[in-house]
């Protein structure tokens, strides 16, 4: 099989690229970003019929925290639907076997019931913070699904959770909450600061997906003959922050006082997956959470030392 990972470089990517690495079977073609711009359609459909993957995995795309996404709304609509529209027509018209479009949990309404099934999508407006991102997502799902449907090609899409794990982005004002949480406490540590302030009550809900099992997953549903449009892929799990925190703390060894600044925002109260479609094909994840902690804080040190951690 002749794997196409479009974004190997990013988090997701990298973690795709070890798990399809192992199989003797599968051949990874592989394009950075200099090499192939996956927002010109072009260029996309060039590279497809050149090199003629079996399969795509669709695993780039722009991403930031919520100050990024509020000052850049447009680029983060224009550059993700381009991505989707360019990496999904291209494989069509060059006869691409097989396509999986990977999305975010952050499709679903801002206020989806918890744990947010697949079926509870476009039922309600979007959180505001990540809507462009998310529109975009939803555009390149419903394209898939389209292509299927009109033209019997098995394109399908994957939502995962909050992802963390090797090659995360660690910038303390524009990450997501684990790898900030990550060296915040090495840096405490490191600096021999006796308390590290945390924002909020601790009490919001949050679930949290090593990005390996994600790769897992994704081998797991390209073995299936006839997978859904698209399927969320989570732990089926959540950890209040406050526990993800202490979590953090104790993992990176930081021996001082959480200090709870409540003045701050806590943000939704809750966001779980329903997972029971995937687990009913006959999927779980592996990596406990402090397992999942254990690794990453292992591999930040070992970027950190490389001089290549994103931060």
């Amino acid at each position: 099989m002749k794997l196409f990972i479009a974004g190997h470089n990013g988090m997701v990517g990298g973690a795709l690229v070890r798990r399809f690495s192992s199989e003797p079977s599968v051949e990874l073609v592989l394009r950075s970003r200099r090499e192939l711009d996956l927002t010109s359609p072009s260029a996309v459909e060039g590279f497809y019929a050149a090199e003629k993957p079996d399969v795509v995995i669709v695993a780039a795309a722009k991403v930031g925290g919520i100050h990024a996404n509020n000052i850049y709304p447009a680029d983060f609509l224009f550059e993700n639907l381009a991505i989707a529209s360019s990496t999904i027509h291209g494989a069509y018209r060059t006869g691409v076997k097989r396509l999986l479009f990977l999305g975010s949990s952050c499709i679903y309404p801002k206020h989806a019931p918890q744990p947010m099934p697949e079926d509870c999508l476009l039922t309600g407006p979007l959180e505001p913070t990540n809507e462009a991102y998310a529109i975009a997502k939803i555009a390149g799902l419903k394209l898939a699904q389209a292509y299927r449907k009109q033209h019997g090609v098995l394109f399908h899409s994957a939502m995962p959770t909050n992802l963390y794990g090797p090659g995360d982005n660690y910038h303390l004002q524009n990450s997501h909450v684990m790898p900030a949480l990550i060296r915040k406490f090495h840096e405490a540590k490191q600096a021999g600061r006796l308390e590290v302030v945390a924002w909020g009550s601790g009490t919001p809900k949050r679930e949290f997906l090593h990005v390996d099992d994600l790769a897992d997953a994704c081998a797991f549903l390209l073995s299936r003959d006839d997978p859904p449009d698209w399927i969320n892929v989570g732990t089926g799990t959540d950890v209040t922050i406050r526990e993800l925190t202490e979590c953090v703390a104790a993992v990176t060894g930081f021996p001082g006082k959480i200090v709870w600044d409540a003045t701050k925002p806590d943000g939704t109260p809750r966001k779980l997956m329903d997972v029971s479609r995937l687990a009913g094909l006959g999927w779980r994840s592996k990596i406990t959470l402090r397992e999942g902690v254990e690794k990453t804080y292992a591999s930040f040190l070992a970027e950190q030392a490389a001089g290549t951690l994103r931060a």
